[in-house]
């Protein structure tokens, strides 16, 4: 895949039955299995954003079906993502090229409702925790951490899967309590395995994987990894040439930053982002594609 001027796409319109839209996705129901399509939209705050940013929806596609496919030890919904498979599985998807290298075809599971995060380094929320207690996810930690500090060793922190507003933290002991012990076992000892080898194989393409968050489901029986997989939307990377000095966003941290700088209120509307902020998230987005796996080039 290549950073070469696709078109942009917003909006989907498939002749599908419509399982559900959600911030960035579109998902089309197909029976027992999915069709996701990746958007433009670009959310933050739990609003989305009016100003799409081009490609993105083809690097969050791209990279998801790289890391299903990398990653071991944890089943994965993903059954196609190459579009000759797309096409013969949904011969509908002929009519629509746009969608090529933004689309997949995944095995509907039952979702678990709970956000699987894993933090490696001290940031966002949890920075905000340790500020006022000193712990994460109500675990104590070393007094003296700074703002993005190595934590001793990566943390499960599970949070709440909120369909409407902002998912809350919850503690390993409320996981328990919501899907039952030996379910929260298998989230944390899932994550913990998936995040371990996605940050080494970041750290040896120049990125420091910061924290996560991983989604699951049932199929079959088994505990499966569904939803996007350690995109710049749903992971915090840094540059790890300037690390620890700065921390340097290549993820969606840098939209966040700049609409916290403009003064927005997280009060809808959402303002539109001018050309230079979309111009130099695009490039953020597409330099993570390119390290992580080598593909492609960095967009003009």
């Amino acid at each position: 895949m290549s950073p070469g001027r696709a078109a942009i796409v917003r909006d989907t319109a498939l002749p599908l039955p419509v399982y559900r839209r959600g911030k960035v996705r579109d998902l089309y129901d197909l029976g027992d299995r999915l069709l996701v399509v990746a958007t433009d939209r670009i959310s933050a705050f739990d609003h989305v954003l009016p100003t799409p940013i081009p490609d993105k929806g083809r690097v969050l596609t791209a990279l998801s079906a790289f890391w299903c496919a990398r990653l071991d030890g944890v089943d994965h919904h993903v059954v196609a993502a190459a579009w000759d498979a797309l096409v013969s599985a949904v011969p509908v998807l002929a009519d629509h090229p746009e969608l090529e290298g933004r689309t997949m075809l995944v095995d509907r599971c039952q979702r678990i409702d709970v956000e699987c995060v894993v933090r490696g380094c001290l940031a966002g929320s949890a920075w905000e925790e340790y500020q006022r207690s000193g712990t994460v996810a109500g675990e104590p930690l070393p007094p003296g951490l700074r703002h993005g500090s190595l934590l001793p060793r990566p943390l499960f922190t599970p949070a709440t899967k909120a369909s409407v507003g902002h998912d809350e933290n919850i503690t390993y002991r409320d996981l328990a309590e919501r899907v039952g012990p030996e379910v929260a076992a298998q989230l944390r000892e899932a994550s913990l395995h998936l995040y371990q080898q996605a940050a080494r194989h970041a750290r040896r393409c120049g990125l420091i994987l910061a924290d996560t968050k991983f989604e699951f489901g049932w199929r079959r029986g088994r505990l499966t990894l569904i939803d996007e997989v350690l995109t710049p939307d749903s992971s915090r990377y840094w540059d790890a040439a300037a690390y620890p000095d700065a921390l340097v966003p290549v993820d969606k941290q840098y939209v966040r930053d700049y609409l916290v700088a403009c003064g927005w209120d997280r009060s809808p509307p959402a303002p539109p982002l001018p050309p230079e902020v979309v111009a130099a998230t695009r490039q953020r987005y597409w330099e993570t594609y390119r390290r992580l796996t080598g593909g492609g080039d960095t967009a003009p």
